[in-house]
């Protein structure tokens, strides 16, 4: 029997991560239904661990139950885009606070290597052409800079809070990929990696703001622009 709930938690794990990964990144649109007999094709798992996963996902704000008709795609609008960046603002601005007082060597360390990870991977990026090997990349150093900067705070589940908001807010970054121009953010992160270390919790608090609501009016605009779009269609 153990060994039993042993795999079965495996299988809910994998289309877990599988579903939140491609969701993320787009590849299921907005309001999408997801049937569970097409995804027990696609993922090879049966209906159980599908029903799980998915249940785990609506938890996470990424996946919405229908009225008796099972799941969709969470939806996107400017509304909760909205709310999403003021949540943002608000745990990540606290958490980051927390950090730079609290934070040990360890957290300095987790810091400085993701944000030399990152960076390196932005100098090999500046004069290339983003497709989605290395969007993906960058997203996963992207986070985990993020999530580094955090994780001196002290509170797990505030951690863990930062990081379900962070990947909602990057479903719309991804979502929005191509109808923008790409924003150079390596010297944002830059700034931000310097003040923390720095130990000034005014200025990161200040430059982490800023850089969650340049990415948040850009997307706004955008979904502006997609509505109006689809109105005058």
């Amino acid at each position: 029997m153990v060994v039993e709930a042993e795999k079965e938690l495996s299988l809910v794990d994998q289309g877990y991560l599988t579903l939140r990964g491609s969701i993320v990144r787009g590849e299921y649109s907005p309001e999408m239904r997801l049937r569970l007999d097409a995804l027990q094709q696609t993922l090879g798992l049966s209906s159980s661990p599908l029903r799980e996963a998915l249940n785990r996902l609506v938890s996470e704000g990424l996946v919405e139950i229908e009225d008796g008709r099972g799941f969709r795609v969470a939806q996107i609008s400017l509304q909760r885009l909205k709310e999403l960046t003021y949540l943002r603002i608000l745990l990540e601005g606290d958490a980051l606070r927390r950090s730079v007082a609290m934070g040990d060597d360890e957290w300095e360390g987790r810091v400085v290597s993701a944000f030399h990870k990152l960076s390196r991977l932005e100098e090999r990026l500046s004069d290339s052409v983003e497709d989605d090997s290395t969007a993906d990349e960058w997203s996963t150093r992207h986070r985990q800079f993020h999530m580094a900067l955090l994780s001196g705070c002290g509170f797990p589940r505030q951690l863990q809070l930062c990081g379900m908001l962070f990947d909602q807010a990057e479903r719309y970054r991804r979502l929005a990929r191509h109808s923008r121009q790409p924003r150079k953010k390596n010297a944002e992160h830059k700034a931000l990696e310097e003040a923390a270390l720095s130990r000034d919790p005014d200025k990161a608090v200040e430059l982490l703001t800023a850089h969650i609501q340049k990415t948040a009016d850009r997307l706004s605009t955008l979904l502006q622009k997609t509505a109006k779009d689809a109105a005058s269609a």
